[in-house]
């Protein structure tokens, strides 16, 4: 039997060449907030030989919806470090002392920074790591039987490693009946920023989605509408404009706690309840509902009403692509009854999914696979394999139907970081809490 934990002797950190013989411990392929965070956090750890890989020239976070005026929705502490290391020179303190800002973060009083600074202090860790490189796409993984070992390769490199980290984050989600229709003026939030040009030119704008960033779409659309002369339309198919769910008890749900309890639930239960807790993260904030309604309430002074139309319980069932735009069949699902609605611009907030990287073709023999094909994912973060070997897979924001509704939680990538480090060293490099909420999940503490 293999021992738990697969790590060589230290050695000095090479210079990274794909055509020596070093072999990594870890190799993480996407360099997002949470892999960033375990490069940043495994860079003290000397007995640990890592290297992080991302195909983008640098780092960037969302880059088509960093909006002026818009806040990430968790508490700076949330940055790649602090919940596991409050000293570590990579905390978002330390970039403010680096920049000469932390007196103007002083006076500012705000917990929720924005997303644009969020970005450059992710830029800022990611310049100082060594063992992150960008620009190097990674086209396959396969298994070295023999040498026990994966090879991460690229058109121009491979890379040998005993553990990998997948940290490629979700995609931009595109409805099925948008997928076949000409798309040159449909588009997906993700692309926002670089579209707004072309939604100046529109003479009728449709955002379609409930969550954050169709707010956040549709409210920067409702300011520049004064200087344009397009129509505002926000469509949903969710019975309302919800907020997401922010009292205190209810953050709990984002805790080591949680991700205890959920995780020990029947799978059943627990594809079960995530269907219940969209609130707990898909919603909008109370901010943004806040300045959408007093927007449009300042815009109708006078009888002088925007041309705007917010419209919920309204499912897309068909797109046609027209000579004056796109012409959208729906549904209302209260009514049970179908209108026509036409436009010329089309905005899919329609949220991200996971998809399976296609460069694990090679290694999909070697994963175990659920019955709904999803990864199967050990609690410390590593896949189920198929072979008894000590080497380890381990997924970042990958196991939402597993670990429960904290997988994409930024406030949680140190704590998963801390067990995955731990995991792969055999020792508490970085010591996790038990306790951490007030209330209790479950009848079993």
């Amino acid at each position: 039997m293999w021992s738990f934990n697969v790590l060589r002797s230290p050695t000095i950190f090479p210079e990274v060449d794909s055509m020596t013989n070093c072999v990594y411990d870890i190799i993480g392929i996407g360099l997002g907030p949470f892999n960033l965070g375990l490069a940043a956090l495994l860079e003290p750890v000397t007995e640990v030989k890592s290297l992080f890989l991302e195909q983008k020239p640098k780092f960037q976070w969302h880059p088509g919806l960093l909006l002026e005026g818009t806040t990430i929705q968790v508490p700076f502490l949330a940055d790649l470090v602090t919940m596991a290391e409050p000293s570590s020179k990579y905390s978002f303190l330390s970039y403010l002392k680096a920049k000469s800002r932390l007196y103007h973060f002083y006076f500012w009083e705000e917990f929720h920074i924005p997303r644009r600074e969020y970005n450059d202090y992710c830029q800022w860790v990611a310049n100082q790591l060594s063992n992150c490189y960008f620009g190097q796409q990674v086209t396959n993984i396969s298994w070295d039987e023999e040498a026990q070992e994966f090879l991460v390769s690229g058109n121009k490199f491979t890379y040998r490693c005993l553990n990998l980290a997948l940290g490629v984050g979700s995609v931009p989600y595109i409805p099925p009946f948008f997928r076949n229709v000409a798309s040159e003026n449909i588009f997906h939030s993700a692309e926002f920023i670089h579209q707004k040009a072309n939604c100046s030119q529109a003479k009728s704008i449709t955002v379609i989605g409930s969550g954050q960033s169709a707010a956040e779409v549709f409210y920067e659309l409702l300011q520049a509408q004064e200087n344009c002369s397009y129509r505002l339309e926000w469509h949903t198919r969710s019975s309302g404009f919800f907020p997401m769910e922010y009292s205190k008890l209810g953050l709990e749900h984002f805790s080591p706690d949680y991700i205890h309890y959920f995780y020990h639930l029947q799978p059943e239960q627990r594809d079960k309840l995530l269907t219940k807790q969209g609130l707990l993260y898909k919603g909008i904030s109370f901010h943004t509902i806040a300045k959408i309604y007093d927007l449009l309430y300042e815009r109708s002074v006078a009888d002088n009403y925007p041309n705007v139309r917010l419209l919920s319980g309204v499912e897309v069932k068909e797109v046609e692509h027209t000579d004056k735009g796109y012409r959208l069949t729906y549904r209302h699902s209260h009514q049970d009854q179908p209108f026509i609605h036409e436009c010329d611009r089309i905005i899919l907030a329609t949220g991200y999914h996971h998809a399976i990287p296609n460069f694990i073709a090679d290694i999909r023999d070697l994963i175990q696979w659920d019955e709904k094909g999803r990864y199967k994912v050990n609690f410390d973060y590593h896949l189920f394999l198929t072979q008894d070997i000590p080497n380890r897979i381990f997924v970042q924001n990958a196991e939402l139907h597993t670990h429960g509704i904290g997988a994409p939680d930024l406030g949680l990538g140190c704590y998963r970081n801390s067990v995955i480090i731990n995991s792969l060293t055999g020792r508490d490099v970085y010591p996790t809490q038990q306790r951490n909420v007030f209330q209790q999940f479950g009848i079993v503490s």
